[in-house]
């Protein structure tokens, strides 16, 4: 074998083969071996699923150490690599570095022993070991999974389910590697035999080794930055307990060797400290070294560097925090930030090109223990289509994302808002639609963190986007709450999928009905952001309904451009609980938006039209059913049930109205008719009214707000109120005639009503007028206004008394107030 293509340095790593034979002298048991290896070489042809490798251990009969130095194997005639990192593992090489040592160790012996054959018997056993060992093999592939270099081995998690399994040995490892520093032990022979104490196998001792190089050793940062001479000899990185990349993987390469783990260490391309997306590695010289190791027949990447911690170069320091995922790395992933110089060290499959590399995204450790999946794009470079720019992940169990861009600011990169991403976010997928408002360059990190958890966010992966053409030249709102459209945990809040998915929301007008389904009942406030819209403004633009089985929200819209309606719940029985973001929808109006002095009424409550509140006083069959009531007469009729017989009332208002509130609220007329509630609105103008009904059961008890309906009059007819009404108006009471309480003075009006349990009623004013009751139970007569100023509706319940309870009362105008 020729040592001098190793990039090993030291003594080669010892390997121990053994047979059954038991030929009487040990030089022909080595001749022996070395027959059967030949014969074994002709059966291949007809046996190729089974590693040569352990055909030729099959023959050996004395304990041979064997020293194989060097990390690849080379052709005898050219000189060059014939095997990759599998080389030690490789079928045909292994035999040929066998006969290479047995041929330096007595080659006059072996060419007089070279023309025997083997007996039948040796044969026999060979054809024996070599069908166990083919069964043997087929069980294993049977628990393995296909690695990129076409090989059968165990994939790191298969290797290693959970971490946990090694707690003893990194708590040992951990604390006799500290006593040790105190004792100023430096050995790498003493070290490794202490931290490896008590390891069954080279997957324990690798693990021990692993985790004392993380926990001891610091990067070398002021070497690093040129400060100070580099730590990277084995000796010093011991002594000074820090060292750059070489540093660990030298270390890493000795006490590997002293544990007799086969062990390489890889030189390459990292992108690491000082890593920018983009940069080229083509004809650099690599910067970076980590490791490979040699378990159960395969090769393994590790980086104990990047395992250790990482460099904050802004305040030149070595940050100590140990990362699980650089220990026995999956190729796949590995290669993601690793390029080795030798591309057999790649373990792949098919090896991709260095150009590959460096276009491929890089994905911090966090990506893969959150177990994404990047969708698009498969490059960090995105080049906006249409002015947009995708990136699409899947995950499995819920994560949270949020994101940072930048744009390059002469050497430094200044961040922007996020007022030209999309971020929507579901239970198993995510998606950030960028658009940026400017032409140029964007540096997008992407943060992520397991859903419903509140630790902090990590950094997962970059992208660099190009935008030749901007899509639009208007930020997108701010978005505090980063996603948009339902939040991945608004199942867990009560709320059922919705139909509006990431798309924008565009309005021809400016009214937008938000409406979301519930699995239970829930509380509702919403927040509408705009960047010309204040505080004030905004919640007159909202109007909210919350309903047992859905919540409402109608939104106007007062300018163009795009608006960010947030949403946010809470159990409707927990009113201790704190409201939570549920949902964040953009709304883009593109056209007629709405008269400032058509907004909602201030001062609206979250109980706008029937809801729960009704629903819980016993309230029901409305004949509105939503919040919002147009009229284009300027008067309306609601009605619904009471069978409860609740004490109600009602409360008219309107801010631009140039009525006193007092006289406002004769414009409601209330009705009983049994259980049937009719509440008669006249509205004395054009605008938009507020209409408040409150209940009581009790005498005592305050009345309570049980709903709200906003009244929205078009028509330019004027009504007059309706009559004042006293406590005698009692329910089952019903006005047929005159609707109006002004009267025109002087004339003749005809009176209509319906006045239950009373022997008489009558219309005083200059002068008194009994009404007679008519076949329909009805009480009726014609009653002349005269000069007022009021005429007042009385009952009696008796026929002879004069003591009259008054009921209503008209007001009569003067003659030049003509209705």
């Amino acid at each position: 074998m020729n040592n001098s293509n190793s990039e090993a340095s030291g003594e080669a790593p010892v390997y121990t083969l053994t047979s059954r034979l038991t030929l009487g002298h040990e030089q022909q048991s080595k001749h022996n071996c070395k027959e059967a290896a030949k014969t074994t070489q002709s059966k291949q042809e007809r046996t190729e699923d089974i590693p040569k490798e352990d055909a030729v251990s099959v023959v050996l009969h004395k304990e041979w150490k064997l020293k194989i130095g060097g990390s690849s194997i080379t052709d005898g005639k050219t000189g060059r690599m014939t095997a990759g990192p599998q080389s030690v593992n490789a079928k045909e090489p292994i035999k040929s570095s066998v006969f290479e040592k047995w041929e330096m160790m007595d080659r006059d012996e072996q060419r007089s022993l070279a023309k025997r054959q083997l007996s039948e018997e040796s044969k026999k056993n060979c054809t024996h070991r070599l069908m166990k060992s083919r069964v043997m093999k087929e069980e294993e592939s049977r628990k393995t999974s296909t690695t990129a270099s076409g090989k059968l081995r165990k994939l790191r998690k298969d290797l290693i389910p959970n971490p946990e399994v090694f707690r003893k040995f990194d708590t040992h490892a951990i604390n006799t590697g500290r006593e040790l520093r105190i004792k100023r032990i430096f050995s790498v022979q003493a070290i490794t035999q202490t931290i490896t104490e008590g390891a069954i196998g080279d997957l324990d001792k690798l693990r021990a080794i692993w985790i004392w190089l993380c926990h001891n050793i610091e990067y070398d940062v002021e070497g690093y930055l040129g400060l100070t001479e580099k730590v990277c000899s084995p000796e010093l990185v011991l002594l000074t307990g820090r060292g750059v990349c070489s540093g660990y993987s030298s270390v890493c390469l000795q006490m590997c060797r002293e544990a007799g783990i086969e062990c390489r260490e890889v030189s390459g391309h990292g992108k690491g400290v000082g890593y920018r997306q983009g940069q080229s590695y083509q004809n650099t010289k690599s910067s970076h070294t980590w490791n490979a190791v040699f378990l159960d027949g395969y090769w393994y990447l590790l980086d104990a560097c990047w395992g250790a911690g990482r460099v904050d170069l802004d305040n030149r320091a070595f940050i100590k925090r140990y990362e699980e995922f650089y220990f026995l790395t999956d190729p796949e992933n590995f290669t993601n930030s690793h390029y080795p110089d030798e591309e057999e060290w790649q373990l792949l499959e098919s090896p991709i090109e260095l150009e590959e590399f460096e276009k491929r995204v890089l994905k911090t450790s966090e990506f893969y223990r959150l177990n994404l999946t990047l969708i698009h794009p498969k490059h960090f470079l995105i080049v906006t289509e249409n002015g947009e720019a995708t990136v699409l992940m899947s995950f499995p169990q819920p994560v949270d994302f949020t994101y940072q861009i930048s744009q390059p600011s002469g050497n430094e990169l200044q961040q922007l808002s996020n007022s030209t991403g999309l971020l929507t976010s579901t239970r198993h997928s995510m998606e950030l639609r960028l658009m940026p408002t400017k032409s140029g360059t964007y540096e997008v990190r992407v943060f992520a963190r397991p859903g419903n958890t509140s630790k902090a966010f990590s950094w997962v992966c970059s992208f660099q986007v190009e935008c030749p053409t901007p899509k639009t030249s208007e930020e997108l709102p701010e978005n505090p709450y980063v996603s948009w459209c339902l939040q991945p945990d608004a199942m867990s809040l009560g709320l059922k999928p919705c139909e509006y998915g990431n798309d924008i929301i565009f309005l021809e007008s400016g009214c937008f009905k938000l409406v979301l389904k519930t699995t239970r009942p829930l509380m509702m406030l919403c927040e509408l952001s705009h960047k010309d819209l204040d505080k004030t403004l905004a919640e007159k633009c909202l109007a909210i309904q919350t309903e047992q089985d859905q919540l409402t929200c109608n939104v106007l819209c007062p300018y163009r451009g795009y608006y960010r309606l947030s949403v946010f719940v809470r159990d409707w029985v927990n009113a201790a609980d704190s409201f939570q973001n549920a949902g964040n929808f953009l709304l883009c109006c593109t056209g007629g938006p709405v008269n400032l002095n058509e907004l909602f009424p201030c001062g609206l409550s979250s109980s706008c039209g029937p809801g729960i509140r009704a629903l819980e006083a016993g309230l029901s069959r409305f004949s509105h059913t939503e919040a919002l009531v147009y009229t284009q007469q300027g008067n309306c009729n609601i009605t619904f049930q009471n069978p409860q017989d609740l004490d109600l009332h009602a409360v008219l208002t309107e801010e631009q109205c140039n009525q006193p509130a007092s006289l406002l609220s004769n414009h409601v007329l209330f009705t009983h008719n049994g259980s049937k509630v009719t509440i008669s609105i006249a509205l004395p103008e054009y605008g938009v009214y507020k209409l408040g009904l409150y209940g009581k059961t009790t005498f005592k008890q305050e009345f309570t707000l049980l709903c709200e309906y906003i009244l929205k009059n078009t028509s330019v007819n004027k009504w007059h109120p309706f009559p004042c009404t006293y406590k005698a108006w009692k329910r089952g009471s019903v006005l047929y005639e005159p609707r109006t309480g002004l009267l025109e003075a002087s004339s003749w009006v005809k009176f209509r009503v319906r006045v239950p349990k009373v022997r008489k009623v009558s219309v005083q004013g200059d002068q008194r007028v009994d009404l007679q009751l008519s076949k329909s139970r009805v009480w009726e007569g014609t009653v002349f206004t005269g000069r007022g100023p009021q005429l007042k509706l009385a009952a009696s319940q008796s026929e002879t008394s004069n003591e009259m309870v008054i009921m209503m009362s008209f007001n009569v105008l003067e003659s030049e107030h003509k209705i």
